[in-house]
């Protein structure tokens, strides 16, 4: 197998100064589809934290709070992702009028996430599952190699969520997502980690797992565990 693309060995990651994860070991190689499940505080993100500050130029990153202008358009807001690739006068320009290049990489991308008809209106007229799908175009402009996500797809209908994350498999060669939708995490990710009081309690292949294997996590025993979305 390949070096791992991020690894731990027995350490403590802490969020505003408060233990969250004590003596975690973990490896995650290229090419893994990774889900992140537990309850509320139980690490998620700030693991994702962690993993992204092992090698931020490779990661495309779309928080679970997208962090949106909302005076600004849905180009300019999926732009944003690509500023890193451009001069600051290319930029401006941009924020300015969008130049045929730019245009034609933003339509592409709003295209595929289904925002063509939303990509002039500022982001603060648009949905909520439209602008965690404008977060989501945000990341995917950026064409990094690995997708971190923080439930990217909470606030989307299930059959969009599906196309959406099949889309992000398609472009990033190893994805690692936070999911609260544990069936979810089971159908599309091929391994899935654990978190609870501080530390990983599972990491196994998806496909060894049913969802009633996943109940302690969240402290219950129901066999048809779905966390309800948000």
């Amino acid at each position: 197998m390949n070096s791992p693309l991020f690894e731990f060995t027995n350490q403590r990651l802490t969020y505003e100064g408060r233990l969250v994860l004590d003596n975690l070991s973990l490896r995650i190689h290229p090419g893994e589809r990774v889900a992140l499940i537990g309850g509320s505080g139980s690490g998620k993100s700030t693991l994702l934290k962690a993993l992204r500050e092992q090698c931020p130029d490779q990661i495309a990153w779309c928080p679970q709070q997208p962090g949106l202008v909302p005076m600004l358009s849905t180009f300019h807001n999926i732009y944003m992702g690509a500023l890193h690739r451009h001069s600051v006068f290319y930029n401006l320009a941009n924020l300015i009028k969008p130049l045929p290049a730019a245009k034609r990489a933003v339509s592409e991308i709003a295209q595929a996430i289904e925002l063509q008809h939303q990509l002039f209106s500022p982001v603060d007229r648009l949905s909520g599952g439209q602008q965690q799908r404008t977060s989501i175009g945000r990341a995917l402009i950026q064409e990094r190699s690995v997708f971190l996500g923080d439930e990217p797809v909470s606030g989307i209908d299930e059959y969009q969520s599906e196309v959406l994350l099949n889309l992000i498999f398609q472009r990033h060669n190893t994805v690692v997502l936070a999911l609260h939708d544990v069936a979810q995490a089971l159908r599309v990710c091929s391994r899935v980690i654990g978190l609870k009081d501080g530390a990983i309690i599972l990491d196994a292949p998806s496909a060894e797992l049913e969802a009633s294997d996943l109940a302690d996590i969240y402290g219950i025993s129901d066999s048809s565990l779905n966390p309800p979305r948000q």
